[in-house]
């Protein structure tokens, strides 16, 4: 009995490693860093990629002109390549009326589905152009509301990876990849995918890094095992509900003790 519940939860416990804001002007020596170290390991991350990148801020970081070139060789690695917004440039703050009730700033919440349909067919077609076949989504800052479900639906991109859960599900015709913490963490049952923003990091943030893949190397997995584990069971369904309940609640009561 306690073997099976064992093999029970380590067949269902696993750590999809995602990193956000991979664009033209990027921290290049930290990605070729880290993807060093994935080949040492022989991981295989999802990579945010922003087709059409015209936010300011990352635009500080320096430019590579072969940077579609560096898509295309992670994805023949089998790297997953996913859209991560169309510009990255926010516009309406959603005061945590959005799907998943983070709030902040939006590249999509509030516009109409229109234009939300418009901004991920412009993203698909860059990547098409670029001979990068794409499946998977995430908005930047986390922020969709019903439009920006719709239309990625409508345009054939079935897998978002962001939402609350300890186990991926399906829900509207859509697959989710549950996103939980802002740092790595890895809990003792379930699956979820981290949040790495690796521009901003240094020396000692990689250093980290490094020694948590290594400590972890076994419970991460990629894109297409963390999809077999999707389950709409009843049981999961009531995991789901109650990390989500619970985040969201913890999350309430730490920015009432901040504005005291």
């Amino acid at each position: 009995m306690l073997n099976n519940i064992k093999k029970f939860i380590s067949q269902n416990t696993g750590f999809l490693i995602r990193l956000d804001d991979i664009a033209k002007n990027m921290n290049w020596d930290m990605i070729d860093k880290c993807e060093i170290l994935f080949d040492s390991h022989n991981i295989k991350p999802v990579l945010g990629v922003i087709p059409n990148n015209q936010d300011s801020d990352l635009k500080l970081y320096p430019s590579n002109e072969k940077f579609w070139d560096r898509i295309r060789a992670w994805k023949q690695k089998g790297w997953e390549i996913s859209i991560h917004g169309y510009s990255h440039v926010y516009g309406e703050t959603t005061k945590k009326k959005d799907f998943f009730g983070h709030g902040g700033i939006s590249e999509f919440y509030g516009l109409s589905f229109e234009q939300q349909k418009e901004k991920i067919k412009k993203a698909i077609k860059k990547f098409q152009e670029e001979e990068i076949q794409v499946r998977s989504f995430f908005a930047p800052n986390h922020s969709y509301d019903h439009n920006t479900l719709k239309a990625l639906k409508e345009c054939g991109i079935k897998n978002i990876i962001d939402g609350y859960g300890l186990m991926p599900y399906s829900k509207m015709g859509l697959n989710f990849i549950p996103q939980l913490f802002y740092k790595l963490l890895i809990l003792p049952f379930g699956i979820q995918s981290s949040q790495l923003h690796i521009n901003d990091w240094k020396d000692n943030d990689f250093d980290q890094f490094s020694k948590f893949i290594t400590k972890n190397s076994s419970k991460i997995i990629t894109f297409n095992q963390a999809l077999l584990k999707i389950n709409n069971n009843m049981f999961y369904r009531f995991l789901n509900i109650s990390t989500e309940k619970t985040l969201k609640l913890f999350r309430k009561v730490n920015e009432a003790i901040k504005t005291k």
